[in-house]
């Protein structure tokens, strides 16, 4: 999946933070209420403007975060 066609980062919406494309919705939002347990189609239909695709997109963008550097699990 190309999760670009669902991300957008634009500073005039958000602060510049993550959201799905075309809409106000953060991608910390989406990976928070997956974090909780719903799964993609439940989240899409809690967010109209969400679609299942734009929340596994989201996930495919924090995956290739987590690829960027390694945080420390403070042993």
């Amino acid at each position: 999946m190309n999760w670009r066609e669902h991300i957008t980062v634009d500073p005039d919406v958000c602060h510049g933070k993550a959201c799905i494309t075309g809409t106000r919705v953060l991608v910390t939002s989406v990976l928070d209420n997956l974090a909780a347990g719903p799964d993609a189609e439940e989240i899409a239909r809690s967010y109209p403007s969400v679609t299942p695709e734009s929340v596994r997109a989201a996930m495919c963008y924090a995956a290739e975060l987590a690829k960027e550097r390694v945080l420390s699990l403070g042993r």
